[in-house]
């Protein structure tokens, strides 16, 4: 009999859970309200700590411009614009999430919803994307670990560059991560080139290449079909139709 209870109790907590998800995540999708996004702060080592004392709440605006302006194109009425908040920096680094199979998946969701619990107030994250940023100093060839935006939770790790001159391709990385959040997928092909014509940001163009904006979710520059570039920034991209209607627009 309390086997039985504590099954069920444990089964109500589930159904408790996973509805609160799909609502929250709903909730977001629908714009009726202004999007709310936490970003934190993180310096990977002792190196990166004075550039992310530095950062200020205007090295994210773009940000929130480039998500407002392109809402213009795609949804009806008038969406809100959104309002990012850079929170205050956090002293642990979140966990690393490598994807190698559906079970890495999984268990790196359920680690960083962890570190998510650990480190912000539960109540006020309800209904609001966080976003991890993790800055690393800036090295010659170094190989940033790669970037993860999770719908499940409104969470997301980016590994950016401590370093002034990045500011512009950190944002972009930003948005990227941030529109996953939102159900927005990658739209680029195993060797990384956009995908056509749904990773292309002007369909309209004949001929199609070269083309002189990056789709946000495919992150290049199409030249060719099998040759691209990376955009200097939000201002040389967009979100395309795919992406629109992939996060509710």
């Amino acid at each position: 009999m309390h086997r039985n209870i504590r099954i069920l109790i444990l089964l109500i907590a589930l159904l408790l859970v996973a509805g609160m998800t799909i609502g929250e995540r709903l909730w977001v999708r629908s714009w009726t309200r202004p999007l709310q996004v936490a970003i934190y702060p993180i310096a990977a080592d002792s190196a990166s700590a004075a550039y992310v004392a530095s950062l200020r709440a205007a090295d994210f605006e773009e940000i929130a411009a480039f998500i407002a302006e392109n809402a213009k194109q795609w949804k009806r009425g008038t969406v809100p614009a959104p309002h990012l908040m850079l929170m205050a920096p956090l002293n642990e680094v979140p966990p690393l999430i490598e994807v190698r199979s559906g079970l890495d998946a999984i268990q790196g969701s359920l680690r960083l919803r962890w570190f998510a619990f650990r480190h912000t107030p539960f109540w006020a994250g309800l209904g609001r994307v966080r976003v991890f940023v993790l800055y690393h100093p800036p090295r010659e060839n170094l190989a940033l670990p790669h970037s993860h935006g999770l719908q499940k939770g409104l969470l997301g790790v980016v590994h950016a560059f401590a370093d002034t001159t990045q500011r512009a391709q950190n944002n972009f990385i930003i948005a990227h991560e941030l529109l996953h959040t939102l159900g927005a997928r990658d739209k680029y092909d195993a060797s990384g080139q956009p995908l056509a014509p749904e990773g292309l940001a002007e369909t309209h163009l004949v001929p199609l290449f070269p083309q002189s904006r990056a789709e946000i979710m495919a992150g290049r520059v199409a030249l060719s079909p099998a040759r691209s570039e990376m955009p200097k920034g939000l201002e040389d991209s967009v979100i395309g139709f795919a992406t629109a209607a992939e996060i509710g627009w």
